[in-house]
């Protein structure tokens, strides 16, 4: 289960490339920033916010003298992550950052995260209030990205939580067939990715309903799946529950959140949310499209390191910056700059 909100976001005008993958929380307004020097690593072709949390943070303690902090911190702040754009307007805001990455010919992460009944009221609460208000929403959304380039992860959590059994889901229009109008919009646009997000490796062991599920929820016209988003499952697992899942789906793509994966998941058997910020978690593999697999498009940071997953182990509510836990993560990691990603937990 994922919990998590706001957004980040960068302003530039510009121009794009043509698209490309491979063969493959509400947005914040004070997230916006105009600097556009920050670039992600040669390897990774998505955008790096210049202005997110982590890297606020991260000016903020090199200005006050911690050194050391703001060193780890760049770990995390470095590194393409995702935009959640949920419950408010996202059209604006995504206008800013796919402008912002079009500039760099970069291609911005987008995790589209307002379906009705949102996580199933908890946590993450929230999402439009009807089935009008969606479409609506969905719309607005596509208009924020136009022709420019975006890779956009669609609803983290709604169908799998569906398949399990969300008291409420369908109060509000029927979910799967308002995901798959939502997918079509999207994939309207000339230069935009849609990944239908399909859980973790941890949470559906019978992959037959949610096959059913991403079929009603119009896998077939996306580009692909998603899995592992604000999980800890290992990519290797990932990568073996995602084959399996795309056999079942006539070869479907998909993508894998690596964000906070170094380490694997919280082991604890009478722990009933070792999904949410669990201790001793590290950084995965950084963003990118060089996964060495026919089927896997890339690894992304979805989920942002240092956002909370939800108020628990005396964490701030979803989505809020935790620069305690953000810390935890990046010095658990052990390579990348300074550090980071552990292969043998991959």
């Amino acid at each position: 289960m994922r919990k998590e909100r706001t957004s980040t976001g960068s302003l530039v005008t510009a121009a794009l490339l043509a698209c490309g993958l491979a063969m493959a929380a509400p947005v914040a307004a004070d997230d916006t920033h105009t600097d556009t020097d920050t670039v992600p690593p040669a390897a990774s072709p998505f955008w790096v916010n210049p202005d997110s949390r982590a890297a606020r943070q991260a000016e903020a303690w090199e200005a006050r003298g911690k050194q050391q902090d703001a060193a780890l911190l760049r770990r995390i702040a470095d590194q393409p992550m995702a935009t959640w754009v949920g419950d408010r307007d996202p059209e604006d805001e995504v206008r800013r950052i796919t402008t912002a990455a079009a500039y760099q010919d970069r291609i911005p992460v987008i995790a589209a995260y307002d379906i009705p009944h949102r996580d199933c009221g908890y946590y993450s609460a929230g999402g439009a209030h009807s089935a009008y208000g969606y479409r609506r929403w969905i719309r607005h959304l596509a208009a924020g990205i136009q022709d420019r380039k975006a890779l956009v992860i669609l609803e983290p959590d709604a169908v799998a939580q569906l398949v399990t059994g969300c008291a409420g889901a369908e109060l509000e229009g029927n979910r799967l067939e308002l995901i798959g109008e939502a997918v079509k919009t999207l994939k309207a646009l000339p230069r935009t990715k849609v990944y239908l997000d399909a859980g973790n490796a941890g949470w559906i062991p019978d992959q037959r309903k949610l096959v059913e599920a991403l079929w009603q929820a119009g896998v077939r016209d996306a580009d692909g799946f998603a899995l592992n988003v604000s999980n800890f499952q290992t990519t290797q697992v990932s990568k073996v529950y995602g084959d399996k899942l795309s056999a079942q789906l006539g070869g479907v793509h998909y993508v894998i959140d690596t964000s906070r994966n170094g380490n694997g998941p919280w082991l604890a058997p009478n722990d009933a949310e070792t999904w949410c910020n669990p201790p001793n978690r590290a950084l995965g593999q950084p963003p990118t499209t060089a996964t060495g697999s026919a089927l896997v498009d890339a690894y992304l940071w979805v989920k942002r390191p240092g956002e909370s997953d939800g108020s628990c182990r005396g964490a701030p509510p979803a989505g809020e910056w935790w620069s305690s836990y953000a810390l935890e993560l990046a010095r658990a990691s052990v390579t990348l700059p300074g550090s980071l990603f552990n292969p043998a937990a991959q």
